[in-house]
């Protein structure tokens, strides 16, 4: 006990790149999802406890003891009539706070201008790659190929095209049953860092869908391109509990290896579901039993290579 004792807290040292967090200020920015007053359909449910303003100093009380050294903010669906006001408002934010340390925009990937906002993204120090959310069918039955702003789209590949311009990377948030058209992707553009986002949206904790999940996560993780993020994986109504989503966790980093998987908070969105002690301790004792040298990929070093920090 006393050996487990002393291995957790020499984990507990291990220097965290926090690769999926948010900034926002609700009085000086537009953000449709929290700004309007009417809520949209979120996957965690009732998300009023965010809708308001989260900033360095407030990341900073809620990462604690944590050791976190270094962070990449992800696009917080900011006004879509301007993608590259949030990279701007981002930048000047690290100028100010000095966090985050790099930046993921938004890349909305079928849009005529893509581009000009791809473009107008690299024009910071801080952005390495975009975030798509590619469109998704509700569920595996529904899901089909070729639809416009599905990943074999024609329009949004060649924009996806652009990526490799600006040497960016694709955070790509789509659910599990469309890994077949992300592993088409990835094979297509293999000079392109593909992340995929969220842990490919494992919401179906049934057997049957945990099952689906690992197959399309099998197929993926064959391609060398792409990496994940084991983030957001909080379930509608239920505090985020390591009996849940350790499975989750250790068998990403089985199929992905340890030098493919990036621990991340999605702090604030996850606050809904669990404190950043709470996740990142279940995080710590997930991967417990792995070589100290894997849990620090994956809690920093893989961070370092994918994100160029």
């Amino acid at each position: 006990m006393a050996e487990n004792t002393e291995l957790r807290e020499v984990s507990r040292q291990i220097p965290i790149i926090d690769v999926h967090q948010h900034f926002w200020r609700l009085d000086q920015n537009y953000y449709p999802w929290l700004c309007d007053p009417k809520p949209v359909h979120f996957r965690y449910g009732d998300y009023s406890s965010i809708k308001k303003d989260y900033m360095p100093p407030d990341y900073r009380r809620d990462f604690g003891q944590n050791r976190v050294v270094k962070t990449v903010h992800e696009e917080a669906w900011w006004n879509p009539a301007d993608p590259v006001g949030e990279t701007r408002w981002v930048t000047k934010v690290a100028e100010e706070h000095g966090w985050p340390s790099a930046l993921v925009a938004n890349g909305p990937l079928d849009r005529d201008d893509i581009g000009e906002v791809l473009a107008g993204h690299a024009e910071s120090p801080l952005a390495r790659g975009i975030r798509n959310f590619p469109k998704a069918a509700p569920s595996v039955r529904e899901a089909k190929r070729g639809a416009p702003g599905l990943m074999d789209d024609p329009k949004w590949r060649r924009g996806y095209a652009l990526l490799e311009r600006h040497d960016f990377s694709a955070d790509i948030q789509v659910p599990w049953w469309h890994m077949d058209a992300l592993s088409d992707l990835a094979a297509d553009f293999p000079n392109t860092q593909i992340i995929i986002v969220h842990a490919g949206l494992p919401s179906d904790r049934s057997r049957e869908g945990l099952a689906g999940w690992r197959r399309a996560m099998e197929q993926v993780a064959g391609h060398p391109n792409v990496a994940i993020k084991l983030s957001g994986l909080g379930e509608p109504g239920l505090p985020w509990t390591l009996t849940t989503n350790s499975p989750i966790i250790r068998d990403a980093v089985k199929i992905f290896g340890a030098d493919r998987g990036m621990f991340a908070s999605n702090y604030p969105v996850d606050s809904i579901v669990g404190s950043f002690d709470t996740i990142y301790d279940g995080f710590r004792a997930a991967v417990a039993d792995l070589p100290l040298a894997d849990q620090r990929k994956l809690f920093h070093d893989n961070a370092e290579r994918i994100y160029r920090l």
